[in-house]
């Protein structure tokens, strides 16, 4: 479904006090720089084997109108590139992370890992680092790494102390599982394999062209979207902004949340891949502006799913936002201009596309437009 067509939001958005605010558009025109920019839970669970990632289908990837709504090249397939690529990246993880001991740590950490999702942040890694003329391999280790980084951020933010939720991937979240003992010690294991996988496997990829000081770059780059700087830095803003009343929050604000807790990872992968893929400080930059607003762009749309959609849609716990008394761009703009800056950004994001050869854009493109139109 796409952003423009989304069923009518629920009574609760209809009856919000609106307030006054220029549309995103008018408010860049003016000079900002955004965004170009618990219950029982079992304490010893035992798999009866190895949690591994199953082929995804094709109707795990792309509804019908998302296909419409992605590029028209005849000489591209974005639903057999994402099964394909999702498929790579699910086997590097399941190598990756085997069950070892202690055994609970590593259950836990695959329990997580390889519960599925779209793995369009590993996918936005390989397919910047193929645009500016890398190879699926070059760049593998570090969507790995991305992945691992950004599941330790979902198990981490299901945590009761955070936003307590039950649900995630349409399956029981991590802590309702392990414990949250046993959930925070998984997520910082993860957190340190990930730079541990760059280090070492990335650092094999001489073949493949890829030197020690750009492996040294990526990892500062990872190192930053994830630190007080990055995705912990929106969040800590995040938490502290619940209970605010819509007139205390504009739009700087919010964007400055999803611009560190969402969008941030989001260019770090991006980033991370056209750095291992050799591309020009010039094409770097262009792809760490398509990465802002397509992070932008995914919260954007994520705010507006959270009060269209049913948990069973979306395969977490629908509407969290509004029982935590969050502010969000429908809640503060309200959800017809929410629609409209989903759309800009989306513009915004394949501007910067411009000058690259179009048929290795296409994956970034249809990916723009996936975050633009999914459903869930």
């Amino acid at each position: 479904m796409s952003v423009g067509n989304l069923s009518a939001i629920s009574c609760w958005v209809q009856t919000l006090p609106m307030v006054s605010l220029p549309s995103p558009s008018m408010r860049r025109r003016s000079g900002s720089n955004l965004p170009l920019s618990l219950s029982s839970h079992n304490p010893n669970p035992k798999p009866s084997r190895p949690i591994s990632c199953s082929p995804l289908s094709t109707s795990a990837i792309l509804t019908k109108q998302q296909e419409e709504n992605t590029v028209k090249d005849p000489q591209f397939n974005f639903k057999e590139y994402m099964v394909r690529k999702a498929n790579s990246v699910n086997q590097s993880l399941d190598a990756a992370v085997p069950l070892r001991d202690p055994i609970k740590i590593h259950e836990s950490m695959r329990y997580s890992l390889l519960a599925g999702g779209k793995r369009v942040r590993p996918i936005l890694c390989i397919a910047a680092c193929e645009l500016v003329g890398g190879l699926e391999s070059t760049a593998m280790a570090a969507a790995c790494a991305v992945e691992m980084i950004h599941t330790m951020s979902l198990m981490h933010d299901d945590l009761p102390c955070m936003d307590n939720d039950d649900l995630r991937r349409g399956k029981p979240t991590n802590h309702k599982v392990f414990g949250e003992d046993v959930t925070v010690l998984a997520g910082d294991a993860l957190l340190a394999f990930a730079f541990e996988r760059i280090a070492t496997i990335a650092a094999a990829a001489g073949d493949d062209g890829v030197s020690s000081s750009q492996i040294v770059r990526v990892i500062g780059e990872l190192a930053k979207t994830i630190g007080a700087e990055g995705l912990v830095g929106g969040q800590v803003v995040d938490i502290s902004s619940e209970g605010m009343i819509s007139e205390n929050v504009g739009l700087e604000h919010l964007e400055f949340i999803h611009r560190h807790k969402t969008a941030a990872l989001l260019e770090g992968a991006v980033v991370a891949g056209a750095i291992l893929g050799g591309g020009s400080d010039e094409e770097v930059e262009k792809l760490r502006k398509f990465a802002t607003c397509i992070g932008l762009l995914f919260q954007v749309v994520d705010d507006i799913l959270d009060v269209t959609k049913s948990s069973d849609e979306l395969g977490k716990t629908a509407g969290k936002d509004l029982v935590a008394d969050k502010v969000t761009y429908p809640k503060l703009i309200g959800i017809e201009k929410s629609r409209d800056f989903a759309e800009e950004l989306n513009r915004e994001a394949k501007d910067q596309l411009s000058g690259f050869d179009e048929h290795k854009a296409a994956p970034l493109i249809a990916l723009a437009n996936y975050i633009a139109y999914r459903g869930n």
